[in-house]
């Protein structure tokens, strides 16, 4: 066998990044949708640039929000609440032009029953798919959330910036960030850290610290031990001396959020999924409510790859479904398992097509998608607009769980081909 070596890189941001931002508002709005509206029907899209918020989009239901309070309210909780940044929740101009969703659209998904018993298999055949599409899920045993380990380090790396900041360890921080790590793999396994780069936004000085590259050499090392350190925790490859540290590469970053860039929600799907480690269909989360199946094929396609790799029968595994609008069961299925497969592909496939919900309405029900918002507190899916959708174990996400590993041992022991 050939020592196969390589580089691969991923990244995240933080919650303060401008199409972050939009994300956040737009899982924000579903939340509070469904919180009284189980059945509400959304497609929030936000757009953010300098002092300005746009919500627009398609929304049919019978719940009442206060829409620019919701935008304004998310915004503080980021961290946009110092003049500074040219962008604050209080003196932002938030403005609204939403729709009702299509007719057209909504005819092929509007047989669901009203009340909130199990739906049968004849209801469960009857709710089509929200539009045509392929979504893709993986997971793979390299970290221990089963995650690959460029996407997770970034995350790592993103959440714990954020959390420095707002915790008051390093004051001087401000909520836009980039983080980046690159792996080096040899035979499809990591072995080492390459580089790391972490861009993130900072006030024009710290305390009596004046001089810009002084400022920058206190951010290096202050994020050498309060953000990398312990985004490796439990992580057994870590940083050496041969691994490469670059911080705000352009000197400085002070102007940042949607005073320097735009945002746009769905502009951040492969920071939302495995960083490009998996192919990715196209279709964005963020702001669509679970008739959806770009986003709840998504995660149930990510719940059967993670529940095989931690079954046991491949190291890596990807699934991909496909649908047509207005019909129920998926018109293609497909699991790769990339050389790692202990059992026959056919077979899981199988299995897999037997024991998983892939039809519309039972993915909503089976992850209970539509109640969620509302039994936890009016928050569940803006906790997952930043820091990835995948993967989260700060989070309790029904499509995370391994709960299916000890089924698939009974129905695939028996085919073993390793």
């Amino acid at each position: 066998m050939s020592n196969r070596q390589y580089l691969f890189t991923s990244e995240s941001v933080t919650e303060g990044h401008p199409d972050k931002i939009c994300d956040q508002i737009s899982d924000t709005i579903l939340d509070a949708l469904l919180a009284q509206d189980p059945k509400s029907r959304v497609a929030a899209e936000v757009v953010v640039n300098t002092g300005l918020v746009l919500i627009t989009g398609e929304i049919t239901t019978k719940a009442q929000v206060n829409y620019i309070g919701l935008a304004r309210q998310k915004i503080a909780e980021i961290g946009y609440i110092h003049a500074e940044n040219g962008f604050s929740a209080d003196s932002c101009s938030v403005l609204v032009a939403l729709d009702e969703q299509s007719p057209d659209i909504a005819q092929g998904v509007d047989q669901a029953q009203e009340n909130r018993e199990k739906l049968s298999e004849a209801a469960l055949d009857s709710i089509g798919a929200g539009d045509q599409g392929l979504m893709f899920g993986f997971a793979c045993n390299e970290t221990p959330e089963l995650m690959p380990m460029p996407i997770s380090l970034a995350h790592r790396m993103a959440r714990q910036l954020t959390a420095v900041r707002k915790n008051g360890t390093l004051p001087y921080l401000r909520p836009d960030g980039k983080t980046q790590v690159t792996i080096a793999y040899e035979n499809d396994r990591p072995v080492r850290i390459d580089t790391i780069l972490i861009s993130t936004q900072h006030t024009a000085t710290i305390g009596d610290i004046t001089d810009p590259q002084a400022v920058q050499d206190r951010i290096k090392e202050d994020l050498l031990a309060e953000v990398i350190t312990p985004a490796w925790e439990g992580i057994d490859i870590k940083p050496d001396e041969n691994t490469r540290l670059l911080v705000n590469p352009t000197g400085k970053f002070v102007v940042g959020g949607p005073q320097g860039d735009s945002g746009l929600t769905g502009r951040k799907i492969i920071i939302d999924t495995y960083g490009g480690y998996s192919r990715h269909g196209g279709g964005a989360f963020s702001g669509k409510d679970p008739t959806k199946v770009d986003r709840s094929a998504a995660y149930a396609c990510r719940y059967i790859a993670k529940n095989i790799v931690a079954a046991g029968f491949a190291d890596k595994c990807e699934v991909q479904v496909s649908y047509a609008i207005g019909v129920a069961r998926p018109v293609s299925l497909f699991i790769e398992t990339f050389g790692t497969g202990k059992v026959d592909e056919q077979q899981l496939l199988k299995v897999v097509q037997e024991n998983f919900e892939l039809r519309p309405a039972g993915m909503i029900q089976e992850f209970n998608l539509r109640d969620l918002p509302g039994l936890r507190g009016g928050r569940f899916f803006q906790d997952v607009a930043a820091y990835g959708h995948m993967g989260r174990t700060d989070l309790d996400l029904p499509w995370e769980k391994t709960d299916k590993v000890e089924l698939l041992k009974r129905e695939l022991l028996q085919t073993l081909t390793v």
